[in-house]
């Protein structure tokens, strides 16, 4: 691996907007460790970034396992010293999401994907940032975070509700430490998620939605700002 590339690490990589987001980092020249609980999507990911200037490391990860988190962490930083970016990308819902008939087991697999994982990952990385004095934290959380729906279910509105939540106390607490935050609210996102709707929506409504390279441009937006600016929140949605 090269030395002179800054570390980034991305969950959520085997697909969707995880796999674009580092996909996207790669052709920027970024080193980025690739998280997923299986390793064959992320290999294809990883196939999928071959040739690009930086370069992808896979590293499966079941990030709503704590301790698989550290480990994963001591890998990362082990290997390379130091992480500048981190983007929690990694979500899941469930066909079986209304109040009425959500189990608890569902519940906790949601908020472990959705919420419980991108803090353990916030926890891991975030004595090394604050030793560099820097660092960039993104959460891809959902226009499901800004009004609760019935589509989205309530344990996929608690868990993104609290994930703003955790950006905003990233900024309040760790701004003065050069470490910043930025929470992106994508509105409906063709990715395989959609397959978990009890009611998968058709080729036509997936055609008007956004991609999910749209929301890794927004991600790479507030990564290569300057470091002296801060874009708290994007929220971004269909035409």
């Amino acid at each position: 691996m090269s030395g002179n590339l800054q570390t980034a690490v991305v969950t959520g990589a085997g697909s969707g907007v995880g796999r674009a987001v580092a996909l996207a980092l790669a052709r920027a020249g970024w080193r980025v460790a690739i998280l997923g609980r299986r390793p064959e999507p992320l290999a294809e990911t990883a196939a999928l970034g071959a040739g690009s200037a930086g370069e992808l490391f896979v590293v499966p990860c079941d990030i709503g396992d704590a301790a698989a988190v550290t480990r994963m962490a001591g890998e990362v930083l082990g290997r390379f010293g130091a992480v500048a970016v981190l983007v929690n990308a990694a979500g899941t819902n469930a066909p079986r999401r209304a109040l009425h008939e959500l189990a608890p087991e569902v519940y906790h697999r949601i908020m472990d994907a959705n919420l419980n994982g991108p803090y353990y990952c916030v926890q891991a990385f975030l004595p090394g940032m604050r030793a560099r004095g820097a660092g960039t934290i993104v959460n891809v959380v959902s226009d499901a975070a800004k009004q609760a729906s019935a589509k989205a279910g309530p344990a996929y509105a608690i868990s993104k509700f609290g994930l703003a939540g955790l950006t905003q106390a990233i900024n309040a607490e760790e701004r003065a430490n050069g470490i910043r935050a930025c929470a992106i609210f994508p509105g409906d996102i063709d990715t395989p998620l959609l397959d978990q709707r009890p009611s998968p929506p058709p080729a036509e409504a997936r055609a008007k939605m956004l991609r999910s390279e749209d929301v890794a441009a927004c991600a790479l937006l507030a990564i290569q700002l300057p470091e002296r600016a801060l874009v708290e929140e994007i929220l971004i949605r269909p035409r």
